[in-house]
């Protein structure tokens, strides 16, 4: 198969795209990044683009009166660039069908909670405030919902004694590094697989051929636990 042709859209500091950026130079991803777009100027994510001689644009959300225009122009640069696939890694802007209907099931979101609990903003604030044990990160295809499209993989990662928000999302931020790359990675392998709904306004449903459903449960530290999950429920940085 040819590699993945992503466009990869930001709003900050850009460690998720850092991480497709650094397994792509290693080989561990086969894809190429056509472009880094951000509807914010001069944040890290493009400076991180810049280094590795990816092409960066910025189009400002607040130069447009509606969504639907910005996202129309947010598409015409991806397909200019020839980007074929989309990935979200901590763009902070919702989509609409205009953008989706562009890259249908090719959007990829990373977000930081075990979907479908705690979608929306702030998912690592909301894990602490209703007391789980255990949180995680999910790889997800977008849809018109907030965080509701399907699921591609899962990690977990245990809420310790002691964290506040800045230490459980640093170390859920491990963890989405690698399992944005080796989601990425099976969509590359030709690995995914969408079936339709079943009925009339019903949910897609993505499968990964050969991928074990288990969930894997991460310490803190390198990743190693981050084992594939699929289904079909439906913001990383």
């Amino acid at each position: 198969m040819p590699p993945l042709d992503l466009g990869v859209l930001i709003s900050g500091r850009g460690s998720n795209l850092q991480a497709i950026l650094d397994a792509i130079a290693a080989g561990r991803l086969d894809a190429r990044v056509r472009l880094v777009l951000s509807n914010r100027a001069d944040v890290e994510g493009l400076a991180r683009a810049e280094r590795a001689g990816v092409p960066t644009r910025v189009i400002a959300h607040r130069d447009f009166t509606d969504r639907d225009s910005f996202d129309a122009a947010v598409v015409a640069a991806l397909r200019e660039a020839g980007a074929t696939w989309v990935v979200l890694a901590g763009f902070m802007r919702l989509l609409t069908t205009t953008f989706l209907d562009a890259f249908p099931h090719r959007v990829v979101n990373i977000h930081p909670s075990l979907l479908p609990s705690f979608p929306g903003v702030d998912a690592q604030q909301q894990a602490l405030d209703h007391g789980v044990r255990v949180t995680g990160c999910t790889v997800h295809l977008v849809d018109a919902g907030t965080d509701t499209g399907p699921i591609l993989a899962q990690a977990a990662v245990p809420v310790l004694d002691g964290d506040d928000r800045d230490a459980l999302a640093a170390r859920i931020l491990v963890q989405e590094h690698g399992l944005l790359i080796r989601a990425l990675s099976w969509i590359a392998e030709g690995r995914l697989q969408i079936a339709p709904p079943d009925v009339p306004g019903g949910r897609a449903r993505a499968t990964l051929a050969g991928v074990e459903t288990a969930l894997g449960l991460a310490q803190s530290g390198p990743a190693r636990g981050d084992v594939g999950g699929v289904g079909e429920v439906g913001e990383g940085a």
